[in-house]
Formats: C-alpha cells, sequence, structure tokens
C-alpha cells in the first residue's frame, strides 16, 4: 500500500469518526436533529422560491412603471404629417428625464445625463433596430445601479416615419428591497429553526418521558416476586403495545424462573430417598468391622442408589428440556412395579402388594419413566398408609391402568382442588415428610407421555390415584 493511500484511509477513517461524533447519542437528540434538518430544507426551498417570485414582481413594476413613462411620452410625439415632430409639453423636463426618442432608427432626443455614444444609449439603439419591442437590463452603469431600459413603438400615419420611445429606470431601489426581503428572510427563517429545534426537542422530550418512567419501572421490579406490570398503566397506543410486549416478555421470564425452581425442588425431592440409602448404608457399614460378603453388598446396594439417582435426573432433565418430547419405549408393568416396591422400606406394619391378571401387560414408556411416575404415589400411600398399600394393574380399551390404594386417612375433601398444586400439603405439621412435591410431579411426566394421574374421590376408606398411560 502507498503512502498515498494510506493517507486516504487515515482521512476516512478520521471523518467517520468525527461524524460519529456528531451525531447525538440520545433518541431525543437524533430525533430533533431529523426534524431539523428537515425543517432546513423545506425553509430553504420556500425561501428561495419566495426571494425569485418577489425578484420577478418586481421587476415587472419596473417594466410596468417604464411602459406607462413610454406612453406618456409618445403623446408628445407627432406623427401626422411627413415627419416626426416633439410636441412641448408643460412637463417637459418629467418626460425627457431618461427617455430617447427617435425617428426611424436616427435618433432625435435623448437625456441630458446620457452622452451620445454612451452604454445606455447604445443599448437604446440596439433596442431601436431590434424592432422597438424589447427590454433589457444593464447592470452597473458608471457605479451606479442596474438600469432597466424599454422600448415602445409609437404608432405612425400614413405619410409619416416610425418613431420609438426608450424609457430607462434605475432598478437600485428595487434591488435594494429585494434584498432587504432577501435578508430578513434569512433571519426569519434562523428564528423559525431555533424555535423548530427547541419545541422538538421539548415534544420529543414529554413524549419520551413514559418510556423513562417504564425504564426506572421495569429496574426497580423483579419479575419473579413483583406483581407489578406496565399494562396497568393507561399510556399512548404505541407505549401501550410495548407495555404489553413487556408484559408477555416478564411472564415468560416468571414462568421460567418458577419452572426452574420447581426443577430444581423436584430434584431435591426424588433424590432424597436413593442419598437416604447410601448414607444409611455407609452409617451401617462403618459401625462395625464387616465381612467381605457384607461389603461386597454395601457396594452392591449404594451402587443401585446412584444409578437410581442418575435415572432420576436422567428423566427430570429429559422432561424439562423445553420442546423435547418423551423418548418412546416400552416396560413392562408388573416387572417394573414389583422391583421399585422391592426397593421401599414400609413402615412397620404395613404390606405392599403389586398385583395384575396379565403378567404381558406393557406401557407405551421406558421403564425408568414409569417408575418416576409411580414412585411418588407409593411413597405418598406409604406414608399415610395403616396397614397396607395395594398397586393393581389391568388393560383398559386404550391403554394401561395403575391403581395405588392406600387405607389411611384419605384427602380431605377440602383439599382435593389443590390436591396436585405444587408445594401445597392439606396438613404440613401432620409429622410426615414431604415437601408437596411428589402428586405434581407424577401427573406432569404422566402427560409428558401422554396419560394422565388423577385421584379418585369415590374411594373410601383411605385414598386411591390413578395412573393412565398408553399401551405398548
Amino acid at each position: 500500500m502507498t503512502a498515498a493511500h494510506t493517507r486516504q484511509g487515515r482521512g476516512a477513517s478520521w471523518s467517520a469518526s468525527l461524524l460519529a461524533r456528531l451525531v447525538p447519542r440520545t433518541l431525543r437528540g437524533r430525533l430533533s436533529l431529523v426534524a431539523l434538518t428537515t425543517a432546513t430544507l423545506l425553509i430553504v426551498i420556500l425561501t428561495v422560491a419566495f426571494n425569485t417570485v418577489v425578484r420577478h414582481h418586481l421587476q415587472r413594476q419596473a417594466d410596468d412603471e417604464l411602459r406607462t413613462r413610454g406612453a406618456a411620452v409618445a403623446t408628445t410625439i407627432d406623427t401626422r404629417g411627413p415627419k416626426v415632430r416633439i410636441l412641448e409639453t408643460s412637463h417637459d423636463a418629467l418626460l425627457d428625464s431618461n427617455v430617447w426618442i427617435y425617428a426611424g432608427t436616427r435618433l432625435l432626443e435623448q437625456p441630458s445625463s446620457a452622452a451620445a455614444h454612451g452604454p445606455l444609449t447604445r443599448v437604446a439603439d440596439q433596442l431601436v433596430a431590434g424592432g422597438g419591442r424589447d427590454c433589457v437590463t444593464v447592470d452597473g452603469h458608471r457605479g451606479h445601479g442596474p438600469v432597466r431600459l424599454c422600448a415602445r413603438r409609437v404608432p405612425t400615419r400614413a405619410g409619416a416615419g416610425g418613431a420609438t420611445v426608450v424609457t430607462a429606470l434605475d432598478l437600485s431601489p428595487y434591488r435594494s428591497s429585494a434584498d432587504t426581503l432577501l435578508l430578513g428572510s434569512f433571519v426569519l427563517d434562523v428564528v423559525m429553526l431555533a424555535c423548530t429545534y427547541a419545541l422538538t426537542r421539548l415534544a420529543v422530550g414529554r413524549a419520551l418521558r413514559p418510556v423513562g418512567t417504564m425504564t426506572d419501572q421495569a429496574t426497580q421490579w423483579s419479575a419473579v416476586a413483583s406483581e407489578e406490570r406496565f399494562g396497568r398503566i393507561r399510556r399512548p397506543a404505541e407505549l401501550a403495545r410495548l407495555g404489553a410486549s413487556l408484559d408477555a416478555l416478564l411472564d415468560r421470564i416468571r414462568a421460567v424462573l418458577r419452572h426452574e425452581r420447581q426443577l430444581t425442588a423436584e430434584l431435591s425431592h426424588e433424590l432424597r430417598t436413593p442419598l437416604s440409602r447410601i448414607v444409611a448404608e455407609l452409617d451401617w457399614w462403618q459401625a462395625r468391622p464387616r465381612t467381605e460378603a457384607d461389603t461386597r453388598a454395601s457396594h452392591t446396594v449404594i451402587a443401585e442408589a446412584a444409578q437410581s439417582m442418575r435415572t432420576i435426573c436422567d428423566t427430570l432433565l429429559d422432561d424439562a428440556r423445553e420442546g423435547t418430547t418423551t423418548v418412546p419405549g416400552t416396560a413392562g408393568v408388573l416387572p417394573t412395579l414389583r422391583r421399585l416396591a422391592a426397593g421401599l422400606e414400609p413402615p412397620t406394619g404395613v404390606t405392599v402388594e403389586v398385583r395384575g391378571a396379565d403378567e404381558r401387560l406393557e406401557a407405551g414408556v421406558q421403564a425408568a419413566l414409569l417408575e418416576r411416575i409411580v414412585s411418588p404415589l407409593l411413597a405418598n400411600a406409604l406414608r399415610y398408609a395403616r396397614s397396607y398399600v395395594a398397586v393393581e394393574v389391568r388393560h383398559t380399551g386404550d391403554g394401561i391402568r395403575v391403581d395405588i390404594t392406600d387405607d389411611g386417612p384419605g384427602v380431605p375433601q377440602s383439599f382435593a382442588a389443590e390436591l396436585f398444586q405444587p408445594g401445597r400439603r392439606a396438613d404440613p405439621d401432620d409429622g410426615h415428610g414431604g415437601a408437596g412435591l411428589g402428586l405434581p410431579l407424577a401427573r406432569r411426566l404422566a402427560r409428558s407421555a401422554g396419560g394422565e394421574v388423577r385421584h379418585d374421590p369415590r374411594h373410601t376408606p383411605g385414598a386411591r390415584f390413578v395412573v393412565s398411560l398408553p399401551a405398548g
């Protein structure tokens, strides 16, 4: 690259940087600059057009004045005889001022201030030679202002020669008026532009004031804790639409954060049981020396609990992914539920029975998902059962039905509507553990697989939960 190209590149970069610094950074400043630029272009066009019309009008006035004077002088010319004669009147001095009179092309009379071969006389000669019906402007005659000359033909009579009157008028007063008007227009334009800029900034500032208020409100509000929304305040139509969009965005953010909290709570709830097994097994193994067989048994229990934790995490995370449907699969219902029941530790005096008429029944979900759906229901039944928990599997017309029944106190009728709401419990002080997340989790997982979990209010005594799943 040559030095010239380098200098050109630096110059272009410097110009772009200067332009970027001159452009206002605020929306108020940019809108005001756009309004000022637009007003400037419009006012310049109007000013040029107005002054052009004014100058043309002043020139027409000057031409009318010259033609009037020419007509007055023509009345003093006698063309009835064979020769053109100039009649004497009481106003000869006024009429002869800046007047040339020709008989044909021969000059009969000229102003006393004009030389016989001066510039103005030569221009008058040219007008007469050209036919005597034109007007022309001569600028800068002997240091004076512009002079306008017009020729007028005098009607001839039979036997008389043609006559022409040329009149002149100093245009300095007209030009002075036009220049004064132009200067006044420029001053008025500057005042109007200043007022336009100031009023635009004021109007834009007032129009953007609600936006600043909305910005301050958004900074103060919490998307999760605050129930405030922009749509509750009456605003102009454009800001109302913006507020509605922001409200929808806040609702989505709140839903996402609530979902994240729910997922965290569900993971904690589901991982508590296998983690407790691991801790209990380690405590039992460390309590006193163990044989090699006991150690292997403890390792097996810990490995199974760890695998269960991994399965729980995979199942819940797969379900939580937005737009991800449950991976299809099949699972033997009775073997899966018996394996799940075998891993439970029911309270003393409570038995768990899994029964079904057909060992070959398969559900259209993976075994891990089936466990995660039924596990919270089983845990809930064991928590409240007095003597037994029954798990019954049967085939329905359109799928598989699993009933989990216990002989506990059942669900209070007043709490039935809130049974599947996250974090809600009928009696938080009943002495049983739980965070109120198992039943909502079971229903959500079942629905993700095309099934359902519901409570059967007709079953008494105790409680019955019904799981419906597609057949495999």
